[in-house]
């Protein structure tokens, strides 16, 4: 009698692993589920990750779970849910690196294969956790386009560069937007750019008024320089600059600001009439970071194919000329 309740327990324990081994490793696309978790879901750029996301499931045939979590607690809480509804994946864009530890061991706990997006996680040092896979945005790449897309035009229009001053619109407090005008910096010096010809401008905030405050207070210093370029964080501060140069008095022709993030502000920049010393954006596209997760975790769940261990992209310069084929080219209309 016990030998028999021996094999219907054994047996028993065998069908649950089966089923446990089923759900983890599902043999058809129908039967795979895949989180995506984002931290602030209401912004734009997760809306839009949201949706290559979308369209990545609807080619492959697999169910996407869309969940935001706006705070630590609601990141661990959304990987139990995910757990409980059968997933074996999940991509986030967390509230809080800093839970990184926290969230591989609640991951494991729920058996997910763990993907993260946009910040990558830090263990309780700061270190970046290299063995979870991340697909992130490379701040220096991107300034470095801005600053190639400013020597483009200084050489274009024909300039002295030793003649040119360059506002940085700096907010150093935020190592993104350090990064990035650093990376332009750099770019400018390689291309015999002046070490002193480069003025920095620290903003309060990261809007268009506060560089215009700070990009106004180094024009003024500096009324001997007729021909001015600018960059910063984003389109907010290159707009800020480009206002200044405009109430002391310089046309758009003896300006080039280079911007982040083909913002609404940026495009109705580009709409006007005539030409601004606002000259382009570089548009950093959610596409990749939406579609391509995806596609990168479905492959992984269903073909234990992982994927690479960090992916940082860049963006697209987009002008008045361009930015409508950009957009388009980027999914962005």
């Amino acid at each position: 009698m016990r030998l028999w309740k021996n094999l219907l327990m054994a047996l028993a324990m065998s069908v649950f692993a089966a089923s446990v081994a089923e759900a983890a490793d599902p043999k058809d696309p129908k039967d795979v589920k895949i989180g995506f978790v984002v931290k602030q879901p209401e912004e734009p750029w997760f809306q839009d990750e949201w949706k290559f996301a979308d369209i990545a499931a609807k080619e492959k045939g697999f169910t996407l779970i869309k969940i935001g979590a706006e705070d630590g607690e609601k990141a661990l809480s959304a990987i139990d849910n995910l757990g409980a509804q059968g997933a074996q994946g999940v991509i986030i864009c967390t509230p809080d690196v800093k839970l990184g530890p926290g969230l591989v061991a609640r991951a494991k706990a729920n058996q997910l294969k763990l993907m993260t997006v946009d910040d990558q996680l830090v263990n309780s040092k700061g270190k970046a956790l290299e063995d979870v896979p991340h697909m992130g945005i490379s701040a220096t790449k991107i300034g470095e386009a801005v600053g190639q897309a400013i020597v483009d035009q200084i050489k274009a229009r024909g300039w002295n560069v030793k003649d040119v001053g360059a506002i940085r619109v700096s907010y150093d407090q935020l190592p993104t937007a350090k990064d990035r005008v650093e990376g332009a910096i750099s770019v400018l010096k390689q291309n015999g750019f002046l070490a002193q010809n480069i003025f920095d401008a620290p903003q309060s905030k990261t809007d268009t008024e506060a560089s215009l405050n700070a990009a106004t207070v180094v024009l003024n210093k500096n009324p001997n320089i007729k021909k001015w370029v600018a960059f910063g964080l984003n389109d907010e501060a290159v707009l800020g600059a480009v206002r200044a140069t405009e109430a002391v008095g310089l046309k758009g022709t003896d300006v080039v600001g280079v911007g982040i993030g083909g913002s609404d502000a940026a495009i109705n920049e580009f709409k006007k009439p005539s030409p601004t010393g606002f000259y382009g954006s570089v548009i950093i596209s959610p596409k990749r970071h939406g579609y391509e997760t995806t596609l990168n975790m479905f492959n992984w769940v269903l073909a234990n194919k992982p994927p690479e261990k960090l992916t940082l992209t860049s963006g697209k310069l987009a002008t008045r000329d361009t930015y409508v084929a950009v957009r388009k080219d980027l999914g962005l209309q």
